[in-house]
């Protein structure tokens, strides 16, 4: 990288004085390098939160979706089968043969597991 450089100022010194701006500001906008580097950032920064935003509203309504009976796993790790859905609770039941049930956050909810085809989960 550091030869580009030195290619360019080698190149830049060997111009005619008489090629060259007054340096009054007479060039392009791109002739400043933070402004590409800018636009760049800008562009990638774009990019990014339309990805985070699409996720969001896929967790989101995956959330509102949850109904009685779907298998889910938690932020924690839990796996258990929803038993009632409320505003901001979901009751899971974790444990078939002593009948336990927990109560979590809506939101700690990571994950609807689909059933396997040979019924087994």
């Amino acid at each position: 990288m550091i030869d580009i450089f030195a290619l360019l100022a080698e190149a830049d010194s060997t111009t005619p004085p008489t090629t060259q701006g007054t340096g009054s500001g007479g060039g392009s906008m791109f002739n400043n390098p933070i402004i590409p580097l800018i636009l760049m950032i800008g562009v990638f920064w774009f990019i990014m939160s339309r990805g985070k935003s699409k996720e969001r509203r896929k967790y989101e309504a995956m959330l509102n979706a949850l109904k009685r009976n779907d298998r889910v796993q938690t932020v924690g790790g839990v796996i258990g089968t929803v038993v009632d859905v409320r505003d901001n609770e979901v009751v899971l039941k974790v444990d078939e043969t002593s009948n336990t049930k927990m109560r979590f956050n809506r939101s700690s909810i990571k994950e609807v597991l689909q059933d396997l085809p040979g019924g087994e989960g």
